[in-house]
């Protein structure tokens, strides 16, 4: 058979053998998504299971942590049963289940504890429950949002709820530009797939349908203000002026944005931070008290009131902080003075003593009005500023 002919053939057969197996478009089928409480329940039993038959190897001074599998017959005192380390757990509400999420306290950290939604810096080794590593920073550390619409590169949930039990460290910078950090927090998190990468999975190291989990390191975090507005190109972050961490109303250090009901379908009461009861959580609403006037434009100076005054230093920024700030000694030629911070609505005099007080005769601010402990800010206070009649 000459050339010609045998490359023939193999095209014939080739042709023949995807006819054989092409199905007619109109018979291609969806794999439907599992159950997410079936899976987790799968998944949970996974993670005990291993939380009950590995063990703490060993710890470094870095907090770098070696988990292995307790050998037959062997004395090694499990995960689970150890007391050397904080083994926690956190209740999660996603998917209209609530996940149990085991994670391991290796340190707690100095600094501050992040919300879901802010920025970190961290570094953090992946691994399947057999022990196999399915990722790693190397110990590099890199910056991570861990609000899920902040961008198109986004962390797994699961981080988004165990990071915020975890305290940032110290840093300082070396003469060469290095950073070295110490006393961060660092922890091992054990994640059921619905708070990982469920039915995608991840490449082709981390399976569909697979409980991980991460040893990780928390350095650093950035506070973030994530109120956006939605374009022809998509979202655009513009803040209100109030980072996300201030906007957690019932202090819990968690945010959740509601309006997404396949998700999150019966919300527990205990977990919305939604001032004015709008469907919108205060993290992500331009206007917080809904009165009609935006956060922004609440937290505005009077233009007579920015910068020095008549010798009065009313501090540089062109918006009131949260409360008054002090100067930072590490930027010797800028003062960063804030000598007021949110007002609370004013209790002053009337401008006309003579008249009720009104959208056109209002009370004067009086300094303690900047200043009061446990004031109603008035970014917060629908009775403010008063409507006209």
């Amino acid at each position: 058979m000459n050339k010609f002919k045998y490359y023939f053939v193999l095209l014939l057969a080739g042709i023949a053998i995807v006819s054989c197996n092409k199905s007619d478009d109109d018979d291609s089928t969806t794999v439907p998504l599992r159950d997410f409480a079936e899976q987790y329940k799968a998944d949970n039993d996974s993670i005990v299971k291993f939380l009950k038959t590995n063990y703490i190897e060993s710890v470094t001074a870095d907090f770098d942590v070696k988990i292995s599998k307790i050998p037959a017959g062997g004395t090694q005192t499990s995960i689970w049963d150890q007391k050397t380390y904080t083994l926690a757990s956190r209740d999660v509400y996603s998917d209209d289940i609530t996940y149990k999420v085991y994670y391991l306290v290796l340190r707690e950290g100095s600094g501050q504890n992040p919300t879901n939604t802010d920025k970190i810096s961290t570094a953090y080794s992946c691994y399947l429950l057999n022990g196999t590593m399915a990722d790693s920073s190397y110990g590099i550390p890199f910056t991570a949002n861990l609000f899920p619409y902040a961008n198109t590169s986004t962390v797994i949930e699961g981080w988004s709820e165990i990071f915020p039990k975890f305290k940032t460290g110290t840093s300082t910078t070396g003469d060469d530009g290095s950073i070295t950090y110490n006393d961060y927090g660092a922890g091992v998190m054990f994640l059921p797939s619905g708070l990982a990468y469920y039915a995608s999975g991840s490449g082709a190291n981390i399976p569909a349908y697979t409980p991980i989990y991460f040893s990780f390191k928390l350095f650093d975090l950035q506070r973030m203000d994530n109120e956006y507005n939605t374009t022809s190109s998509g979202r655009v972050f513009v803040g209100d002026g109030v980072p996300d961490y201030l906007e957690d109303i019932n202090g819990d250090g968690y945010l959740y944005d509601f309006r997404n009901t396949t998700k999150y379908p019966n919300p527990p009461k205990e977990l919305i931070d939604d001032t004015d009861g709008d469907g919108i959580a205060d993290f992500v609403d331009l206007d917080d008290d809904g009165d009609g006037f935006t956060t922004r434009f609440e937290l505005t100076k009077p233009t007579s009131e920015v910068g020095i005054v008549d010798g009065i230093n009313y501090g540089i920024r062109l918006y009131y902080p949260w409360d008054p700030m002090v100067d930072n000694p590490a930027t010797p030629n800028v003062d960063e003075t804030e000598p007021r911070g949110i007002p609370r609505r004013p209790t002053g005099a009337l401008t006309d003593p003579s008249k009720p007080e009104s959208s056109t005769n209002v009370k004067k601010y009086v300094e303690e009005d900047y200043t009061a402990s446990g004031r109603l800010r008035i970014h917060l206070d629908k009775t403010y500023p008063i409507k006209q009649n």
